[in-house]
């Protein structure tokens, strides 16, 4: 088992469907360290859901919601899963690297799809006019700036990603 700096966080970055927050859960169970969700932190603040949120104000408010907890989120030793519109803010992904790691949890979109499904219900931050497919390719550029270490999650149970991501930090110089 490697051994974390008691303080650096663990932050994953995905689209919807990646399983940041599956493997998240599993990562802090086998790294001994803490899990947050900002999807649910944001859900908290609002007093309601993403989807609601998007709905009733749309995406660029749920976009300012999620960058306000995020530079809120003070953590050490912590597993974030954050929600897949983070990397729009760059403030926001400067503080979450400067104290942690960056893991790009990278699935292709045919498998987005096949998992998240109808995503018109998942309170995913998008244009109104943007397709999905537009979305992730815009999406992919930003994450993969971001991430200090991409696992690819093509092929592989939640489990493997964890065990990909455990030893990708092992012999990253990052950490």
């Amino acid at each position: 088992m490697p051994q974390t700096d008691p303080t650096r966080n663990i932050v994953l970055i995905g689209m919807p469907g990646s399983g940041k927050s599956t493997v998240g859960v599993l990562l802090a169970k086998r790294l001994g360290m803490g899990f947050v969700d900002t999807d649910l932190l944001i859900q908290e603040k609002a007093g309601r859901t993403l989807q609601d949120i998007v709905d009733q104000e749309g995406y660029k408010e749920l976009r300012h919601i999620e960058e306000q907890v995020l530079l809120d989120l003070n953590v050490q030793h912590q597993i974030i899963s954050t929600g897949g519109s983070a990397v729009y803010s760059a403030e926001a992904m400067q503080q979450l690297k400067a104290n942690g790691v960056a893991v790009f949890l990278d699935i292709p979109l045919k498998l987005v799809i096949e998992r998240i499904g109808d995503h018109s219900a998942r309170g995913i931050s998008r244009r109104p006019d943007q397709s999905l497919h537009a979305l992730f390719e815009e999406r992919l550029q930003l994450y993969r700036r971001y991430a200090d270490l991409t696992v690819s999650g093509e092929g592989r149970n939640q489990d493997e990603v964890c065990e990909a991501v455990v030893k990708g930090l092992c012999s990253d110089p990052v950490r």
